[in-house]
């Protein structure tokens, strides 16, 4: 299997904690990024010292409580499923803080850390606040919800996003990549992709390639898989008949998202 590719362990921790994935600079080739996404059964909780990290934490599904000892955020999250499309509630800690999320039902949360020195003030991200956009026509059309993009100062490395892509379509396509300390032209960024089907049974495939082929692998992604994306395009493609959830995690040397389009296929932005 690729090491590209990560299948949810369904690690079971104590008190009602499933860890699906735990994606950290001692287990992957990522220095910047790092992620995990855990369920836990109503009531169950997760407690975490942040020391040299920062954390956006997103509920996927479900409701849960959120504190970093001073402040509380009760009861958030907005929707059952993934697939209701509609955006969910989020909540940013920075480092040099305690981290506690319990559930106040069962629920699905996605923790997605980058390096952090400069203590900010923990945040409530609500769903009203994200930004909503739609990109793409004919066959590469998706929705995408910015968490916590570029244009939000109120964070030290940490980019959040999640796309669904309808049946049959592409996604981070045309090809492109942000794997260059090259800024005005293209920011050094690495990136998570955690998937989601619908129906579950679906799969997708994803890309990801380097200009020199160093990195080349095309992977058949699955419900719940992660897919990293230390350098090169990652394009996402979607079999008919089903539809693709991703959240994207990305941070780098500076927090500034600038991608580069593969010369070969730019052309293709002319038709959007």
């Amino acid at each position: 299997m690729s090491e590209l590719l990560r299948k949810p362990n369904d690690k079971t921790l104590d008190n009602g904690v499933t860890l699906l994935h735990d994606v950290t600079k001692a287990n992957s080739n990522l220095q910047y990024v790092s992620f995990k996404t855990v369920e836990l059964k109503s009531g169950a909780s997760i407690n975490e010292c942040l020391t040299d990290l920062e954390c956006c934490i997103v509920a996927l599904t479900g409701k849960v409580t959120v504190s970093d000892g001073e402040q509380r955020f009760e009861g958030i999250g907005r929707r059952e499923s993934v697939f209701e499309k509609t955006p969910t509630d989020s909540v940013y800690i920075s480092n040099d803080k305690k981290m506690e999320i319990q559930a106040d039902t069962d629920a699905r949360v996605a923790l997605c850390y980058a390096p952090s020195e400069n203590p900010l003030p923990t945040r409530l991200i609500k769903a009203e606040d994200n930004q909503i956009e739609k990109r793409g026509k004919y066959n590469n059309q998706r929705l995408v919800h910015n968490i916590l993009p570029d244009s939000d100062p109120t964070a030290n490395s940490v980019l959040v996003v999640e796309v669904f892509t309808a049946s049959g379509n592409w996604s981070s396509y045309p090809p492109h990549k942000h794997d260059q300390d090259n800024l005005p032209n293209e920011s050094m960024l690495e990136e998570t992709y955690y998937h989601e089907m619908n129906p579950a049974q679906g799969f997708v495939f994803q890309r990801v390639y380097t200009e020199d082929r160093s990195i080349d692998e095309t992977m058949a992604v699955e419900n719940k898989n992660v897919v990293l994306v230390p350098s090169g395009y990652h394009p996402v493609g979607v079999p008919d008949g089903y539809t693709s959830y991703y959240l994207n995690v990305m941070a780098g040397p500076k927090r500034v998202w600038k991608f580069h389009n593969e010369a070969d296929h730019e052309w293709i932005i002319d038709r959007q």
